[in-house]
């Protein structure tokens, strides 16, 4: 047991991809017997929370689950962390995470502290990283990593009573600066894992995806700038469909057809498919079409929710020395994910009589997703590197190559 908990902390996705995914579980169980008791006209409540359950239930999405995948990313490819410091990174997460849940009897100061200091750690350590060495790809997403925590600033500073409307704004900013660092990061390694395959298969280098760094450069702009459209509300939906059309434009050049052949490569592409959509139809309730709440799940669900559950596998299998085929229970995972998205929107936006129904499935399906990860990746997680196999000798050299002797 002792050397279990060793590696778990040895490496920060170890730690943080098997939180996120067993706070994705638990927390959404938790919705959805929140639900359930509504639909079947039960009083139970999640009385120990001083805020709103649906506030509660969007923050610890954005900044629960998301913040510990994120954590686990982050330490893993930009600042490397081992023992202690992963450990302490673990415990201000999960002391979060019961602040939060416990709230009605704490005092809101010490709930802000407490939930902001994981985040706020997590800044410093990627920060004193670039410090040391400075890699302006890696600076971008500290700038995302930024936006987030200010955006939970926002909410903490309604639910203290300092603010009267700031929460909303937050769970919004916190969520688009996701969606954002998303776009950045599946428009680096969804190509380059395309050329790959492509190339594996003996592709010739005219049928790769093609390198575009003008749309590159304007995708990482206006997803920088689209966190803090929010709080300008006539410009929001502009930057959303803006970035919708920038992004499309990049997706419809990685050669979908290739993606199609490994469930790694069509969950990274569907994510990035249904974060196009979701900035659309985001764009489109802004302007008074279509319902907001299935907008946001789409980009939540389908964009977030998928782009993280494809990284935490990929991320899982290449740095334990394992292939990068996923198992067959986690690519079904990644197909409930989608599943879970459209159901969610479906019930927003188009069958509004099976609204209930449709919010539990879209749960269930979540649950089901983060269930099927972790019976997939667990070995992974937990145990030990694999030790990659030794590349094939070369073959002998031809006798008519050798040199003669003197």
């Amino acid at each position: 047991m002792a050397e279990l908990f060793r590696r778990v902390f040895s490496e920060g996705f170890r730690a943080f991809f098997l939180g996120a995914a067993v706070w994705a579980i638990l927390s959404g169980v938790m919705w959805e017997l929140w639900l359930g008791a509504q639909v079947s006209g039960a009083t139970a409540g999640l009385s120990d929370l001083s805020m709103a359950p649906h506030l509660w239930h969007a923050h610890e999405m954005v900044f629960g689950y998301a913040g510990a995948a994120v954590a686990g990313f982050f330490l893993t490819a930009v600042a490397s962390g081992r023992g202690v410091i992963i450990g302490a990174l673990v415990a201000m997460w999960l002391a979060g995470r019961a602040v939060l849940w416990h709230s009605a009897s704490l005092p809101p100061v010490l709930v802000a502290v407490v939930d902001l200091s994981f985040l706020a750690a997590l800044v410093l350590r990627i920060a004193n990283q670039l410090r040391k060495r400075l890699n302006p790809q890696h600076a971008i997403f500290l700038v995302f990593l930024v936006t987030l925590l200010a955006a939970n600033g926002l909410v903490h500073l309604e639910w203290a009573g300092v603010t009267h409307d700031t929460a909303n704004a937050g769970l919004r900013v916190g969520l688009m600066a996701l969606c954002g660092l998303i776009v950045v990061l599946g428009g680096r390694v969804t190509p380059g894992f395309i050329r790959n395959a492509m190339n594996r298969a003996g592709q010739p280098p005219e049928a790769l995806p093609p390198h575009t760094p003008r749309l590159d450069r304007l995708a990482i702009l206006t997803a920088i700038a689209l966190p803090w459209s929010v709080m300008i509300p006539m410009l929001a939906p502009i930057m959303a469909l803006a970035l919708a059309a920038i992004h499309g434009a990049r997706l419809s050049r990685w050669r979908p057809h290739w993606a199609l052949r490994d469930p790694l490569l069509w969950s990274l592409f569907a994510a990035q498919g249904l974060m196009v959509i979701g900035f659309g139809l985001w764009a489109l309730a802004g302007w008074g079409i279509g319902d907001e709440v299935g907008a946001l799940h789409v980009l939540g669900l389908g964009g977030i929710g998928g782009m993280t559950l494809a990284v935490m596998s990929r991320a899982t299998l290449g740095h334990t020395g394992r292939a990068p085929v996923v198992p067959r229970i986690v690519a079904v995972g990644y197909g409930l994910m989608i599943l879970s998205a459209l159901t969610r929107w479906l019930a927003a936006d188009l069958l509004y009589d099976w609204y209930d129904a449709l919010v539990l499935v879209a749960g269930a399906a979540w649950i089901g997703a983060f269930v099927l990860f972790l019976a997939g990746m667990i070995p992974a997680l937990t145990g030990p590197r694999v030790a990659r196999p030794a590349p094939p000798p070369p073959p002998p050299m031809p006798p008519h190559m050798k040199s003669s002797p003197a």
